[in-house]
């Protein structure tokens, strides 16, 4: 099968473009492990002034921020839930999962119609503190028994968020909506927290379960998920939801359908007690008897609809339209969790993190065309490269284009210069250098933040460079190149004086590199994943080829190190073991790979956001889709290479 970028000219009746590609393209040595290639004299000498970090503008918060009231009941689906404990907590602030801080001197008891108040006054520690509810025990109806492992929760966001209000529910919907989102910040007995500069993330997080559950109602969709254009996971959180209802409402702990929900959410060695532990644990190993789960929810019937048969797995997932997606590519996210995309008809579409789009029809104008690449820069800029232009835009061989987060353009104009030619693939390193890799001639354009060149009149370019359609760099600054006609990724510093070529596997089609500058690559034609250390090691050799591993088309690294990679020819995403780990690149994800049943349309682009979330573009489709909490948080907008927020 072709690659998607020659396909999709092909399929566009753009042969002619595609042979002049070939006709201007790669050096014809391509040479492996080719002695260092030094750039002629003009060339420039770039100062090499990484830096270890970089991160946006501050942003202030208030401190001691009084509480707002809040009032609301918890629910065993349509029954009072008498006698329960309700506390209100904020998230600890010490690392993912640490202690919270109880706001209520005494927690509060839920009358016969499950009703709670906050009567007394609180104080948050700042604005963007982030509460949720934890409700323990108490018994369903008036008639039933006490049931010591009922454990539900709800999520309400910052201190200051129009979430955190009156009229809550906390029931088993809820519950599961607040496991799945807050999954990488939960631990057992209820704990939330995330680490003191990730608070971001838990809110975000936060927002993503009140998109999943009505917070007032207890319902799933959320009040402001966008219905017009995306289709509810409402099913699959009701027969989970209907999963832990089946336990709550029944005799107690010790029931037979406690214990069973117990046993079959049992993990690496241990047994859940609760409701809400045996949740974080289904959310954690969602491919763990998945038959046996979906059996059991069946015993109640509490929330409607549910799921007519078993899942794939239990991974939670939203597929989002609008927002002019038409052949979705790039996709990256900025400081708060807006997510950009490119799409290869000349659109620009911007999300918020619950998946609104917020230009209903896209952006276009402003020379974008045929965009495939996109970097967020600390400002939360976007740069967008378009690999095609007009003829009166450097003579139809493509543009760099600039946006706001608002999506206003900040020039007026595209920028062209340093021998910009097919620009296909866009990373930002630490120094501010904006790296393109130009897929027409087989060059390497480095531009500053103000688009002027900073690698010369044409850029850097090797005979080992062979058609580079994607670029990622290190803590070093030093680029890497995914040369997709040959087996091989090619690392160059920012002055281009040297070159070093890396075999990994056939059809090298992205590249990302990992906190500790081990870079991953997606080899589209061989089917596998490529792995090369900090030390310039190929640790893959022709690389890896588990979890159902097809045509892969993106990679991602996640804040643990795992390899996400987007299947275009697969309906499934699969992660592997970091490079850290005893066993690199190992699969971690099942044998079909996570959420086959995800309904993947050419995956092409894929981010991973603050919260773990994963993001795909579906090239094939005009969606694209979030996996909600399944992956290690990571710092956003990705500058650099991967780094943990």
């Amino acid at each position: 099968m072709a690659h998607p970028l020659a396909a999709r000219l092909l399929l566009l009746g753009s042969a002619s473009l595609l042979a002049s590609v070939t006709l201007t393209g790669c050096g014809s040595g391509g040479a492996i492990q080719a002695p260092p290639v030094t750039p002629p004299p003009t060339q420039p000498t770039i100062p090499n002034q990484c830096k270890t970090t970089v991160s946006a503008p501050a942003k202030t918060h208030v401190s001691n921020v009084a509480g707002p009231t809040l009032s609301g009941k918890v629910m065993a689906g349509s029954q009072p839930l008498i006698g329960a404990s309700v506390q209100l907590y904020v998230a600890g602030s010490s690392g993912n999962g640490s202690a919270p801080t109880a706001m209520l001197s005494t927690p509060l008891t839920t009358d016969s119609t499950g009703a709670f108040t906050t009567s007394t006054a609180y104080t948050c520690p700042f604005d963007n503190s982030s509460l949720y509810l934890v409700a323990r025990g108490g018994k369903a109806g008036a008639g039933a028994t006490t049931n010591s492992g009922t454990v539900m929760m709800t999520a309400l966001g910052a201190c200051s968020s129009p979430n955190a209000s009156s009229n809550i529910t906390i029931n088993e919907a809820t519950t599961v909506a607040g496991a799945y989102s807050l999954s990488q910040f939960l631990s057992a007995g209820g704990h939330i927290g995330a680490s003191s500069t990730n608070a971001s993330g838990v809110d975000l997080a936060a927002n993503t379960a009140a998109n999943l559950v009505n917070l007032t109602t207890g319902q799933a969709p959320g009040a402001n998920f966008p219905t017009a254009t995306a289709t509810a996971p409402s099913a699959r959180i009701n027969s989970l939801a209907n999963l832990l209802n089946a336990c709550v409402v029944s005799s107690g702990a010790s029931s037979s359908a406690c214990t069973q929900l117990y046993s079959a959410t049992s993990a690496s060695g241990s047994t859940p007690s609760n409701t809400l532990d045996a949740m974080l644990n289904l959310v954690r190993h969602p491919a763990t008897n998945t038959s046996t789960l979906y059996t059991l929810s069946g015993a109640s019937s509490a929330y409607v609809p549910a799921l007519t048969a078993a899942p794939a797995d239990w991974t939670l997932f939203v597929a989002y339209g609008g927002g002019g997606l038409n052949g979705p590519a790039a996709i990256t996210l900025d400081s708060v969790g807006n997510v950009w995309v490119t799409n290869y008809f000349s659109v620009a579409s911007l999300f918020t993190n619950a998946g609104t789009p917020v230009y209903a029809s896209g952006i276009t104008g402003y020379n974008l065309s045929t965009s495939y690449g996109a970097a967020v820069d600390v400002f939360d800029n976007v740069w967008i490269a378009n690999e095609q232009s007009s003829p009166a835009v450097n003579n139809k061989l493509g543009s760099v284009t600039e946006f706001t987060g608002a999506g206003s353009s900040l020039s007026g104009t595209t920028y062209t210069a340093g021998g910009l030619n097919f620009p296909i693939s866009i990373a930002i390193d630490t120094s501010g250098n904006y790296w393109y890799a130009d897929y027409g001639n087989s060059h390497v354009t480095l531009l500053d933040k103000t688009g002027a060149p900073l690698s010369g009149t044409s850029g850097y370019t090797s005979s080992q460079l062979e058609f580079p359609v994607s670029i990622a760099v290190d803590s070093k600054c030093y680029g890497y190149l995914a040369n997709q006609e040959t087996d091989t990724v090619t690392k160059l510093p920012p002055d281009g004086s040297a070159f070093t070529s890396y075999i990994v596997g056939s059809g090298p089609s992205a590249i990302a590199v990992d906190g500790s500058d081990n870079v991953w690559s997606a080899n589209y034609y061989g089917n596998s994943v490529g792995l090369v250390s900090a030390t310039g090691t190929v640790v893959s050799g022709t690389g890896y080829t588990g979890g159902s591993i097809a045509r892969p088309e993106g990679v991602a690294v996640d804040g643990s190190g795992s390899a996400w990679v987007a299947n275009y020819d697969g309906p499934s995403l699969t992660q592997l073991a970091a490079a850290s780990s005893s066993t690199p690149g190992s699969a971690i994800s099942p044998t079909a790979g996570w959420g086959p049943d995800a309904n993947l349309d050419e995956a092409y682009g894929i981010a991973i956001d603050a919260s773990g979330n994963v993001w795909v573009s579906n090239f094939g489709g005009a969606t694209i889709t979030e996996f909600i909490g399944l992956a290690t948080p990571v710092k956003t907008p990705l500058v650099g290479p991967v780094s943990i927020p």
